[in-house]
């Protein structure tokens, strides 16, 4: 028998402005016991150095964070040339140092090479997985890290101004997976020096952005009452861009029991997609709905409507 869990059953999501000097997790932790939430969890983590857009998971909508996680990321931060850390930011150890100090035409010049799909090695100190091990276990225990390189999207990369001789501010809009430390490290190799980062922040991650994030401080002093305010978002919020199904009760109660449904009798209904379904190819992600009611986010496929991951309301 399932242990009950703790606390209220709230569900939605909550973009929390996260402050410097604390890990994702943490940002959950205390969130939670704001809350009193039953459930919590974080689309897209942030390092301890970064400030920024936090999208926080409660209740049902931890079902939907795949979705948050892959929408197109914003970050602004700070480089300083002439020094490499092992982190690839100012919370390292100085790993080497150079007297080259990129100009901003060469800055300018180098960025379209990090620009499109690119290939990524993650840094050593990151949470991928290693035989088991977190990468960064093994980096601080100083024992060997060899990780995979990756393809990720950058889909902008822009150098904002020149701050001195030694540092520069950038901008970056890229997609899921994209290091800014890696991107920081590969750059300045590039450039023919070292770097670091000393100052990040997420402005956007996917749909939430700074604008309608909440510090962390005003939501723990709002508190339980967070739930029953606008800073509570929909479960839906983060799949604004996958298509809608309105089912009847029956094919909902079905979708609810985890059994799929047929396609045809659903888009006949659903003007969004047309008579003949144009638009759901086989593996389309779609809301399930009854009525204004999220009940699954479903996968379209051999005509039928499969629920992935179902909601209990």
């Amino acid at each position: 028998m399932a242990r009950k869990q703790k606390g209220r059953p709230i569900s939605g999501w909550i973009a929390v402005d996260k402050p410097a000097g604390l890990t994702a997790a943490a940002v959950v932790a205390r969130v939670k016991r704001a809350l009193d939430a039953a459930k919590v969890g974080h689309g897209g983590t942030l390092d301890p150095l970064a400030t920024g857009v936090l999208p926080i998971a409660l209740g049902e909508a931890t079902k939907t964070v795949n979705y948050a996680m892959d929408g197109i990321k914003t970050y602004t931060f700070e480089v300083k040339w002439g020094e490499g850390r092992d982190t690839d930011d100012c919370e390292g150890a100085v790993t080497g140092a150079s007297d080259v100090r990129p100009d901003a035409a060469a800055i300018d010049a180098a960025l379209p090479a990090f620009t499109g799909v690119i290939s990524q090695v993650p840094p050593d100190y990151s949470a991928i997985k290693v035989n088991g091990q977190r990468a960064y276990d093994l980096a601080r225990r100083k024992e060997e890290v060899v990780l995979a390189p990756r393809p990720v999207h950058v889909h902008r990369f822009t150098l904002v101004e020149m701050l001195d001789s030694d540092r520069a501010r950038f901008a970056v809009d890229c997609g899921k997976g994209t290091y800014i430390r890696a991107l920081v490290r590969d750059l300045s190799h590039h450039l023919g020096t070292l770097g670091h980062i000393t100052a990040l922040r997420r402005t956007r991650c996917g749909i939430f952005t700074e604008k309608t994030a909440i510090s962390l401080a005003n939501l723990e002093a709002l508190g339980d009452k967070a739930a029953d305010s606008e800073v509570l978002l929909p479960v839906k919020t983060v799949l604004d861009d996958i298509p809608a199904l309105a089912l009847t009760e029956e094919e909902a109660r079905r979708m609810t029991s985890g059994q799929a449904i047929a396609l045809w009798p659903v888009v006949k209904r659903n003007p969004l997609t047309g008579p003949t379904g144009a638009g759901l190819a086989d593996g389309s992600a779609v809301q399930a709905l009854w009525g204004e009611k999220l009940i699954a986010v479903a996968e379209v496929g051999n005509g039928m409507v499969r629920p992935v991951r179902v909601l209990n309301h």
